[in-house]
């Protein structure tokens, strides 16, 4: 059996960017994991909504990547692949990050993340659109983070590249809703669990 974590923020979790459900069991991309792999594998979700991956979330414990991963991943056992889908909530405005401290606090993830599991995909955050501006989260999301959503793609391949990890880019296929240019819908999660479901095979 290979264990699968797949670790995120709300594209992970399944937000539906419509009506702010979680999209079901037969819609979200991590769940159609298990049906696309069979049961010769075993995945956990492990997805929240504004979670961050490098900025502290005053949201609490479980919203901070930083706090949460560590200790989640050594309480783990036998993980053989961990996907690591963080970062689109540390582009909101109010966290202000430099390209510098992104690449910090990403680094900070991988190395403990090394330290536990032997295959690691990198995912990098949804390449956001002008439509983030008009939507639900515009009090969240402006133009820099727009801006900053097409640049730290650079850094993902670059640590994947420095540390031997599996690059897996979202933006080469799918494209955020157009009800809030942040999250996915539902054919979105269905492709990339048919996209993901054929690289998870070509590594195992």
């Amino acid at each position: 059996m290979n264990k699968i974590l797949c670790y995120g923020d709300s594209n992970t979790f399944g937000f539906n960017p419509v009506d702010g459900s979680r999209f079901d069991e037969k819609t979200r991309w991590t769940a159609l994991l298990q049906e696309n792999l069979g049961s010769d594998f075993e995945i956990t979700e492990e997805g929240a909504c504004d979670r961050t991956g490098i900025a502290d979330n005053d949201k609490g414990f479980i919203f901070s990547a930083q706090r949460h991963f560590p200790k989640m991943i050594t309480k783990m056992k036998d993980v053989d692949l961990l996907i690591l889908a963080i970062g689109t909530n540390d582009l909101q405005f109010k966290y202000d990050l430099t390209i510098h401290q992104f690449e910090n606090g990403l680094e900070k993830l991988i190395v403990i993340a090394k330290n536990k599991v032997r295959r690691i995909i990198l995912i990098p955050p949804v390449v956001l659109n002008d439509n983030v501006l008009k939507g639900f989260f515009n009090f969240q999301f402006d133009e820099s983070s727009i801006s900053k959503s097409k640049k730290v793609g650079k850094i993902y391949k670059k640590l994947c590249n420095i540390y031997g990890l599996n690059y897996f880019d979202l933006n080469d296929f799918v494209k955020p809703s157009s009800a809030d240019g942040l999250h996915y819908d539902g054919e979105g999660h269905k492709i990339i669990s048919t996209k993901l479901s054929d690289y998870i095979k070509s590594i195992f």
